[in-house]
């Protein structure tokens, strides 16, 4: 599901990049249908990030011009498949930045997992300060399941939540095994497009370059030896080529 745009210097993307180029690139949500219920795997921008950016996003503002229209947030995009909130059994969070945290505030009856590693960072200044973290986004009476590195979510194999740190102190991908021969891995931004793992090339900015730079490595052994495929956090190229919601990924 697509949840708008952002745009911003292209150098933040790509480290060896000078600044001064624009780039737009999308922020994506995926709905996953399991036989136990629905999984939501990033909830996007906040309503109030595309209706008024500075008031939300502050300095943030700033940096990311929102390019996103009213109803390009997740509780909209899900209204147009006929579900609500409520339908969502199970959230993963990527990582809790703001566009795939901003909506967590409205699944309060779903189950939100989060590595342990990056509810622990929103409780520290210095990381909060780094990492950009604002409690509007997570900072809500959710039913959060803190994991530490990987896990199954159902025990089937089926949605398996895979650690990818670096980006942020507990950043986390989600591996989608819907039936055999088809191999999906949501990235999330351990990895924003193709080109950053082809060039293994960093962001400007990540938590932890040693950290990022391995799970880059993750990722592309999944892919390149396991024949996974990787639907990356942010590539406005790969977006141009895959259905969007209600049509299937797979």
């Amino acid at each position: 599901m697509g949840c708008g745009l952002l745009e911003f210097d292209r150098s933040l993307f790509f480290s060896d990049t000078e600044k001064g180029t624009r780039c737009a690139v999308p922020v994506p949500a995926y709905l996953i249908s399991h036989p136990r219920g629905h999984v939501l795997f990033d909830t996007g921008l906040h309503c109030d990030a595309i209706s008024d950016p500075a008031g939300r996003l502050g300095y943030m503002a700033k940096v990311f011009t929102v390019r996103s229209r009213e109803g390009d947030e997740i509780v909209t995009r899900l209204a147009h498949m006929g579900l609500s909130p409520a339908d969502i059994g199970w959230v993963v969070n990527s990582h809790l930045h703001f566009d795939h945290a901003g909506g967590n505030e409205f699944f309060s009856r779903s189950a939100v997992f989060v590595q342990r590693k990056e509810m622990e960072a929103t409780r520290d200044a210095e990381a909060v300060k780094k990492n950009g973290f604002d409690p509007k986004d997570f900072d809500h009476p959710l039913e959060y399941r803190l994991v530490d590195g990987e896990h199954d979510i159902f025990g089937d194999g089926k949605l398996v939540i895979i650690p990818t740190y670096g980006h942020t102190p507990g950043h986390q991908s989600l591996r989608v095994r819907p039936a055999k021969g088809i191999d999906l891995v949501l990235t999330g931004d351990a990895c924003y497009t193709r080109e950053n793992l082809d060039r293994n090339i960093l962001p400007r900015i990540s938590w932890d370059e040693s950290e990022m730079y391995r799970s880059l490595g993750v990722l592309r052994r999944l892919r390149d030896r396991e024949g996974a495929s990787l639907l990356y956090g942010h590539d406005a190229e790969q977006w141009g080529q895959i259905p969007h919601a209600p049509q299937p990924v797979v």
